[in-house]
């Protein structure tokens, strides 16, 4: 029982040690400006922060996030196809399909997902 102890209190000690070396030894020296400032979409964090920027950012990123959260419904649609009625399931799937490509029928008409207006 005291074996046991002393061999975990040395591992203990021994594991500092090398997690102390590991942060010494770990800090860079040479400090850049342009690596530690924050990067954010390529705009220049040293600028006046009240400039204002194309809305395309936002647009296409609540795109994505839309886009995603239904790919995100919809992929447990197929994990229930065994234990549920298929006429309600295919009634169900369709739907939720077509709401979709409506969706992004009516963004590519609105010219949403052009880049270069």
């Amino acid at each position: 029982m005291i074996m046991l102890l002393i061999m975990s209190c040395i591992i203990f000690i021994i594991t500092i040690i090398v997690m102390m070396l590991a942060t010494i030894l770990s800090k860079k020296t040479i400090i850049d400006r342009e690596k530690s400032s924050p990067f954010e979409c390529g705009f220049d964090p040293m600028n006046y922060s009240r400039l204002p920027f194309s809305l395309r950012f936002f647009l296409i990123a609540i795109i994505f996030l839309i886009f995603d959260v239904e790919i995100a419904l919809i992929l447990p649609m197929i994990l229930i196809i065994k234990s549920s009625n298929m006429i309600n399931w295919t009634f169900t799937s369709l739907f939720f399909i077509f709401i979709l490509l409506a969706g992004l029928y009516h963004e590519w008409n609105q010219g949403a997902l052009e880049w270069n207006n």
